[in-house]
């Protein structure tokens, strides 16, 4: 069984959401899901299983970067398997409209980690997001009547960067937001024929300099979470 994840077989429903923050997946599970049991604590990653509605759903931190989510995926598809992945998360915003709290959905993932260049010997690989779910989250969006925004956005490898204009490329290019994890989450979901798709909430403007408050940060701003659950299969 999995080295990183102490559930036992049967504890992970076939769905989970992916907060970067295990505290996070903590509020997400004991706020919004009904009887819930947390089946993982291993490395205070959090992972738990509950119900919401008639829907069995787990949620369960992922931690920060491509290489630590990536850890995860790949144990959660192969030890558990899951069959959906929804990332609920933090993101940048590189365009001057998006507003702190707006919610983004992932169409594809751009990134300057040379992961995917160390499985495609050194070629690009394009990953996107499975084209039912990010259908059914916008759609779910608009009923609500929720300012969502769908495009590309970046998946990077260092938050502290040493060019403080780093960004503008990306922006130029029609990027919507940076985060650090989509990458390596629809290349494995590609890999696994498993579906997947990143909702983001706008916590910070790299045009801007406008920034969420740490509450707000911890709290994981709900209504992405809510969308993620009512899309869930």
């Amino acid at each position: 069984m999995s080295i990183h994840i102490g559930a036992k077989s049967g504890e992970i429903a076939p769905t989970v959401l992916l907060p970067g923050d295990p505290l996070r997946a903590k509020n997400i599970a004991e706020t919004m899901l009904e009887d819930v049991f947390c089946f993982n604590e291993v490395r205070g990653m959090y992972g738990y299983t509950g119900r919401y509605g008639d829907k069995r759903v787990s949620v369960m931190g992922s931690g920060m970067g491509i290489p630590t989510l990536s850890i995860y995926v790949n144990e959660l598809v192969k030890e558990y398997d899951v069959k959906t992945l929804i990332r609920v998360g933090t993101s940048g915003a590189f365009q001057p409209y998006l507003k702190v709290g707006d919610l983004v959905l992932a169409m594809t993932a751009s990134t300057d980690s040379h992961i995917n260049k160390l499985r495609f010997n050194g070629m690009d690989y394009a990953p996107c997001a499975s084209f039912d779910l990010l259908l059914k989250a916008y759609e779910v969006a608009k009923e609500r009547k929720i300012t969502v925004h769908v495009g590309g956005m970046f998946s990077g490898d260092s938050f502290y960067g040493d060019d403080p204009d780093w960004w503008k490329i990306w922006s130029a290019f029609g990027a919507l937001v940076v985060e650090m994890e989509t990458n390596g989450l629809y290349t494995l979901a590609a890999k696994f024929n498993v579906s997947a798709l990143s909702i983001l909430t706008v916590s910070d403007s790299l045009v801007t300099g406008e920034t969420a408050t740490a509450e707000q940060r911890e709290r994981g701003f709900p209504l992405m979470a809510e969308i993620a659950l009512e899309i869930a299969p």
